[in-house]
């Protein structure tokens, strides 16, 4: 591989002056340029943007960090961002913290250290002050979570999406629903169970006859089928299951069908997300729609609005829940 040592050779200069080529910076005449570029081209030399980013004050890379890169929802936010970013002249360093609040940190740490211009982060589990400590003054954007004031935030109402969906279980009559959470420290997860419980609470308070429960999920396919398996092999069976993401609630059709449980007759089902995959399965799912690849998309814009202004103003956007009633829930 080429260095700039080689470049400089080829071209009959200092390396000094192969770097303000480079750089774009001093003076440097056409002829010289030009035998740079040439030789560059010849060595087939390509100069590094960390490296020029030394100079300039700009890498052209942002970093980005995803809980789960094998979720379907967390892949496509990835998606959104990196299309956006590559569309703009940017590369993404891809950080999967596996909803481990230490490797986060590790990666944001990292991050800073590689000087990339800005950083979003997906479904972060840092305290408020400890996220500050850790962005600094790169610009930043969350996703799934409000409080970021030195920067953007991309939401969904996660409680108002616990809250109609579980209000949709009531409306087809199901009585006794059950809610599979996510991780603990999620964000979206918790608002997800706080609308579930209002709903439960306020159906009480208005006489209905229901019974609400949460059982602690992962968002996860194997959680979802494990925890309904021993839910649904109990003797107290629920005849409604709200999911907190798609990934487990397939996994629950997994499980009803393993044990010869009918849906939605005997059970309705409905998860959270509307990825691609509940659109295939027997019966198809019933969901909670979250536009996914759009909120990764506009959490480029804010960052790049951020990254070329120099502006640290809190922005935030927040993105409706919308029911999408499939067969899971026809009853």
């Amino acid at each position: 591989m080429a260095t700039i040592k080689d470049v400089a050779k080829e071209a009959g200069v200092s390396v000094s002056t192969v770097s303000r080529v480079i750089n774009n910076s001093g003076y440097v005449s056409n002829k010289t340029r030009l035998n740079v570029n040439q030789a560059m081209l010849k060595l087939n030399f390509s100069p590094s943007e960390v490296a020029r980013g030394l100079v300039n004050g700009a890498t052209k890379t942002v970093g980005l960090l995803i809980p789960d890169v094998a979720n379907p929802f967390y892949a496509e936010i990835a998606r959104g961002i990196e299309d956006s970013a590559i569309q703009n002249g940017f590369a993404t360093i891809l950080c999967n913290y596996d909803w481990k609040l230490d490797r986060e940190k590790m990666y944001l740490a990292k991050l800073q250290q590689m000087r990339v211009d800005g950083i979003v982060i997906a479904g972060s589990r840092s305290k408020f002050d400890s996220l500050l400590d850790l962005i600094g003054d790169v610009p930043s954007v969350v996703i799934d979570r409000r409080d970021n004031p030195v920067g953007g935030a991309v939401w969904m109402n996660n409680e108002v999406g616990g809250e109609v969906a579980t209000q949709h279980l009531f409306e087809i009559g199901c009585k006794k629903l059950i809610h599979l959470s996510g991780p603990r420290l999620s964000p979206s997860a918790f608002g997800r169970k706080k609308g579930f419980i209002r709903t439960i609470e306020k159906a009480k308070s208005e006489g209905m006859d229901v019974t609400g429960e949460v059982l602690q999920g992962d968002f996860r396919y194997k959680g979802g089928f494990d925890l309904a398996t021993k839910l649904l092999k109990s003797d107290n069976k629920p005849d409604g299951i709200f999911a907190a993401n798609d990934i487990m609630a397939i996994g629950v059709i997994q499980a009803a069908q393993t044990l010869g449980i009918s849906v939605p007759e005997e059970l309705a089902i409905i998860g959270y997300d509307n990825i691609d995959m509940g659109e295939y399965t027997f019966p198809k799912l019933s969901t909670i729609d979250q536009p996914a690849y759009l909120m990764g998309n506009t959490s480029w814009q804010m960052l790049m609005d951020m990254m070329s202004s120099d502006k640290r103003n809190h922005i935030e956007l927040e993105f409706v829940p919308k029911l999408i009633v499939r067969q899971s829930t026809m009853r």
